[in-house]
């Protein structure tokens, strides 16, 4: 039927009877939407009407509709060259030419667009351009005039800016007869001309003359004709047909799919993940170029943990997808559906993997934040599965002999690998320690300390090391409370006592030589506690009667509280008392 409607256009289109042509050709297309060969057709009679923006918007949509087709891109670039868009349908010219290379057609209309917009910038540049006096000198009537100076100076502002030529021309005889000369016209003949025509008072002004012939569309474009596709075989226009056919199913079951996918979607809210998992795969099924429905199957399979199902279809979706051009959107939640199910099934590396992928597909702030996490986690759980209590036995062992023989740096490594293999045991930690310290490097070997007090607050030989350590360090009122605190389990042990009575010897020694201990004090203030203390309103106006009032300094220390703290500052060195 829509064939029909298209004859009878082509017959009315040749018979001139535009407004009919468009009439058919708009009801063959109402009838078959994707023929391309309607919508030139159409774009014809608009043009051959002098309708040429709708002539342009039928080229267009002839070319979205089969991008392969040169004969579109004439139409839209026939119409733009109609409406002076030069550049426009340069540029129409030529993508048609990248579309179907060597097309004649395509090639002579670009030439003749570009021979029309030069035309247009300069319609007299031809005629002036070159070396125009020496054109003028092969003429035997103007050689004469060459020989004033003025009217070759004229002649050069002329090719300089040919729209001097009017104003000249009416100043000057002799520049008409340059333009004759130059045109091969005699100007002379034609009324109203210069040289030997009527002098001016024996014109005839009261017939005007002609006006010039402006050049209609159809003029400066080629008629456009029908496309008659009687020019194919019987196989390529079955071919054709089938072609469109096809075209219609795919959009008619696009549609389909959609429908399907949103049943799915009311199916999975329900928690019916066989239902929506049907739907999913109908829609799917109906349109193969969607990825988004594959995402849509791969959430189902993963709400019933079935992870292997999940990591094979995100895989065809991302292939469907690059295949397609699909978002980078979707690509990104294929590959983020991808990543959760490696970590369910424990795969933090390809987990990983896969969520910066997603991230250089679509980045958001979110999977960023996600990322982190997992990373996180993936390396907690690598120093979970690297736990062995048995190689840390051995690895501690191996440790101790390096120690017995002076290598501290190797006992300092096998300390390392035992914290690694059992991070919950204290002593491996401590062991740590007194290999850091033998290196000097106190700030580790107190963090180890620290660490398995965390693990063990009894270990009375931890709170010992604690406080050699803080000794080393001239921490004086640190060591003190950590040898206290080590008495505090073990009232008898002979490492904090003796650490309790020689770190009192050392602030004696201090304060009885009355010099400041500026590295001391410096550890001293760095101390929060300290800092704490001299920020107390009563401990310093006790500093301040120290020195004014001894007396009054006398009954405050009767306090506990702030003989402690006062203890505290001379035990960091803050404070000397004589």
């Amino acid at each position: 039927m829509a064939e029909e409607w298209k004859s009878k256009g082509n017959d009315a289109l040749k018979a001139k009877n535009y407004d009919e042509a468009i009439e058919c050709y708009t009801k063959a297309i109402e009838l078959d939407g994707s023929n391309h060969v309607y919508y030139s057709n159409r774009s014809a009679a608009y043009l051959s009407k002098g309708d040429k923006e709708a002539a342009l918007a039928d080229g267009r949509k002839c070319v979205e509709v089969s991008p392969g087709w040169p004969k579109g891109y004439g139409r839209a670039a026939a119409a733009l060259h109609a409406l002076h868009r030069y550049d426009e349908a340069v540029q129409t010219y030529e993508a048609g030419l990248q579309a179907a290379p060597g097309d004649a057609a395509l090639e002579g209309g670009l030439a003749e667009v570009r021979r029309a917009a030069a035309a247009g910038r300069d319609p007299l540049g031809g005629l002036f351009g070159g070396d125009v006096i020496a054109k003028l000198a092969a003429h035997p009537s103007m050689a004469r005039h060459l020989a004033d100076p003025d009217f070759v100076n004229k002649m050069r502002m002329i090719q300089a800016n040919p729209q001097n030529l009017s104003l000249f021309m009416q100043s000057d005889p002799r520049i008409m007869e340059a333009f004759g000369a130059l045109t091969g016209i005699n100007l002379g003949a034609m009324p109203g001309g210069g040289g030997g025509g009527a002098d001016d008072d024996e014109r005839d002004f009261d017939a005007p003359p002609p006006p010039a012939a402006e050049p209609t569309p159809e003029e400066l474009v080629p008629e456009p004709a029908p496309e008659e596709e009687e020019e194919l075989t019987e196989e390529e226009r079955a071919a054709a047909a089938a072609a469109r056919a096809a075209e219609r199913k795919r959009l008619a079951d696009a549609k389909l799919a959609v429908a399907a996918k949103q049943r799915g979607n009311e199916l999975y809210k329900l928690k019916d993940l066989d239902g929506a998992l049907a739907a999913y795969e109908e829609a799917a099924t109906l349109d193969p170029r969607n990825m988004q429905f594959l995402n849509n199957k791969a959430a189902v399979y993963f709400e019933k943990k079935d992870y292997a199902a999940v990591l094979a279809t995100c895989d065809e979706a991302v292939a469907v997808g690059r295949a397609h051009r699909a978002d980078y959107v979707d690509v990104s939640k294929a590959y983020i559906r991808k990543a959760k199910a490696y970590k369910a099934q424990g795969d933090w590396e390809r987990a990983c993997a896969a969520l910066e992928t997603a991230q250089v597909e679509n980045y958001t702030k979110e999977t960023e934040r996600l990322l982190k996490h997992w990373q996180l986690d993936m390396r907690k759980a690598a120093a979970a599965a690297y736990v062995d209590p048995e190689k840390a036995v051995e690895a501690k062992e191996r440790g101790n002999e390096h120690f017995r023989a002076g290598a501290f740096p190797e006992a300092a490594k096998e300390y390392e690998e035992a914290v690694k293999r059992d991070p919950t045991n204290a002593v491996y930690r401590n062991n740590l320690a007194s290999a850091y310290t033998k290196l000097m490097d106190f700030n580790k070997a107190k963090e180890a300390c620290e660490k398995a007090l965390e693990l063990d607050p009894q270990y009375v030989k931890a709170w010992a090391k604690k406080g050699d350590i803080e000794f080393f360090m001239k921490e004086y009122h640190k060591a003190l409370d950590s040898y206290k605190k080590g008495l505090e389990f073990e009232p008898n042990n002979q490492l904090c006592t003796a650490g309790v009575q020689k770190t009192l010897a050392r602030i004696n020694q201090a304060n009885q030589s009355g010099e400041m201990d500026q590295e001391r004090a410096a550890h001293a203030m760095a101390d929060p506690e300290i800092q704490a203390i001299l920020s107390d309103p009563i401990i310093r106006n006790v500093l301040r009667d120290l020195q004014e009032s001894p007396a009054a300094a006398q009954k405050a220390l009767s306090d506990p509280t702030v003989a402690a703290k006062l203890e505290k500052l001379m035990a960091a060195g803050i404070l000397q008392m004589r």
